[in-house]
């Protein structure tokens, strides 16, 4: 029996175009998306905006949300949501801001241990609801305002009645793992770009930028990092596996509950961290970091290509979905467009790019 008797006798052996493979990717909407805003912004923002420090004004804040995103991201696929992500910034900022002021801890024990109680604070969260069964959406939800109070009350404690804790930058100044978590990297390489006319610089030749943010490689390196344990790895299996059939997944050996716990303290890491590197850059952390943040990281996950139901997404998707809010969020500003319309700018763009990808989906997997 030739070979293409046998593809239409069993479709199982049936091959596929690189179009038809791409369009099944999660990520093409997102990476749509950064297309059309990209000559949008090219069509009606100033140039400097597409220049290396506008591209670095506008990546900054997309860092620190994509890891969020990212980490939200797996948390979808895995079929669950932490609404309480934002919260967490704040509140693992609050008890960051008390170890390195208060107590006067160095970064290599205040780190560890911030990054610690967050993420006992998502086993929390998993086991809550595992045991109860109650929605992810519900119990983190509760996780929101529980954590968003506690940073109140405890800055207000620590700090003798405000809701800002100072004096961060200082008490970190010349620790060897602040440039690590702060300021700018890869300093030399833009310095000898500039001298080779690559980049903007002074008139002195030092270049206008003068290193990439450190919250911009976390951001790439983190992507990279949950792109190859997605696709590459027996846990990006069982995490596609437990948001696709949580039941027949654990039926088929996966380890649902560990992986469903280790998500959440995934999503209570990122936020840790996200907490860590501002309030360090800011100098200081107050009981509103990180408010909306946990509405804007599911945005970007969505925006990514994520499901709602589970089982669906990619990492590499939240990526781009974070350049799109960021790009929205600073490139406005590079407009004579009011930046009111930001919130409906980006409202319009989720909208579209699940429409996009449900309907791409759809006339390639055959969905009805």
């Amino acid at each position: 029996m030739s070979t293409e008797t046998l593809s239409r006798a069993d479709e199982r052996i049936k091959t596929e175009s690189f179009a038809t493979k791409l369009m099944k990717r999660p990520e093409l909407g997102a990476i749509g998306g950064v297309v059309l805003v990209t000559v949008f912004f090219f069509l009606t923002a100033d140039r400097t905006m597409f220049t290396l420090s506008g591209i670095m004004n506008f990546m900054t804040p997309a860092a620190q949300l994509g890891i969020l995103g990212i980490a939200a991201a797996m948390l979808m696929i895995g079929g669950e949501f932490d609404l309480s992500i934002g919260s967490m910034v704040a509140f693992a900022g609050m008890v960051f801001g008390v170890f390195v002021v208060n107590v006067g801890m160095p970064l290599i024990i205040a780190i560890p241990l911030t990054m610690g109680l967050a993420a006992a604070l998502g086993v929390t969260n998993g086991l809550i609801v595992l045991r109860t069964g109650l929605p992810s959406f519900i119990v983190t939800l509760a996780g929101l305002f529980v954590l968003r109070g506690a940073s109140l009350v405890g800055l207000k404690i620590f700090t003798g009645g405000s809701t800002q804790l100072r004096g961060i930058r200082e008490a970190v100044e010349g620790d060897f793992l602040a440039p690590i978590f702060s300021g700018d990297a890869f300093g030399f390489v833009l310095t000898w770009l500039a001298k080779a006319g690559l980049v903007d610089s002074f008139k002195s030749g030092v270049p206008k930028v003068p290193g990439i943010p450190v919250e911009i490689i976390w951001f790439i390196a983190f992507a990279l990092v949950a792109t190859y344990v997605l696709l590459r790895t027996p846990a990006g299996n069982w995490i596609f596996a437990t948001g696709g059939d949580a039941l027949a997944a654990q039926n088929s050996g996966v380890p649902v509950r560990r992986v469903k716990i280790s998500l959440f303290m995934l999503t209570a890491i990122a936020a840790a961290l996200v907490a860590i590197i501002t309030v360090i850059d800011a100098g200081s952390t107050d009981a509103r970091r990180g408010f909306m943040k946990e509405f804007e990281a599911i945005i970007a996950a969505v925006i990514g290509g994520c499901l709602l139901t589970g089982g669906y997404g990619s990492a590499i998707g939240a990526f781009f979905g974070a350049i799109i809010f960021g790009m929205v969020t600073i490139g406005l500003t590079y407009t004579r467009f009011d930046q009111d319309w930001f919130q409906v700018f980006l409202g319009a763009m989720l909208l579209l790019a699940v429409i996009f990808n449900n309907v791409i989906r759809r006339r390639v997997t055959g969905e009805r």
